[in-house]
């Protein structure tokens, strides 16, 4: 399926949508530092609240204020840990344990409560049309799948998002972006397009797992046939890799 949010009908994203999603992004963005692009530091810039607690998480791993969340803080912002280095293995084995988690009621899943519940997704709402944050519950979710293993296991600019358009272009800003299959890199997909298309064409997301070397990639995506599944996936298919900064 495909891993654009649509705010109205969870189905592609208009050339009109894009243009409101980037131009309120680049305001908001403005105001916070990238915060709302993500969440490894913290979210949105409010006094002592948990989007503060966010835009510390959000601004990005270089910022030293980052490494000096408190618990409480981190929880806050949505992470179960403060963020903190982590090994993209780490990261890999928590994915393989979600395999064969589905939806449920309302399409439903444990990712989209997550998503919701934390002060990042009304950035995210905002950001893309000042929508309620209930439209994120039952839409298509591979990237708030993706954004999840970052909030669990505290990797550092992951980035976290419901709409894989954002996301890359976030991986894109940072120089956090490339070609290389990586194990632990946030692979993008374009169905149409495949690696000759552009960022702006991105219907989906997943984690890699391995380079196979033969032409292909493992990885582990969530909504792919409405669950969290391994897959092999052709490189002709792949737009590009956004790359976390894990531990060395």
């Amino acid at each position: 399926m495909t891993g654009r949010f649509d705010r109205l009908s969870l189905n592609r994203f208009s050339p009109e949508d894009k243009a409101v999603g980037v131009a309120v992004s680049a305001v908001v963005a403005g105001a916070v530092g990238l915060a709302v692009l993500n969440p490894l530091a913290g979210g949105r810039a409010e006094a002592e609240t948990p989007a503060r607690a966010a835009a510390v998480a959000e601004q990005g791993t270089a910022s030293k204020a980052s490494s000096g969340m408190t618990a409480e803080q981190a929880g806050e912002a949505g992470y179960k840990v403060p963020p903190r280095a982590v090994q993209a293995t780490e990261v890999i084995k928590l994915a393989e344990k979600q395999v064969g988690i589905g939806e449920g009621k309302g399409k439903q899943t444990k990712f989209h409560d997550w998503y919701v519940s934390t002060p990042h997704a009304k950035a995210t709402a905002q950001r893309d049309g000042g929508f309620s944050v209930k439209a994120y519950n039952g839409a298509q979710w591979c990237d708030m799948f993706v954004s999840w293993l970052g909030a669990q296991t505290g990797v550092k600019n992951m980035g976290w998002d419901a709409y894989t358009v954002q996301h890359a272009s976030w991986f894109k800003k940072t120089d956090r972006w490339g070609q290389k299959a990586k194990p632990g890199a946030v692979v993008f997909f374009d169905w149409q397009g495949g690696n000759k298309g552009g960022i702006g064409d991105i219907d989906h997301v997943g984690l890699v797992v391995k380079d196979n070397g033969d032409g292909t990639v493992k990885t582990i995506e969530g909504n792919s046939d409405d669950e969290v599944q391994k897959k092999v996936r052709d490189k002709s298919e792949i737009v590009g890799y956004g790359y976390p900064d894990y531990a060395a």
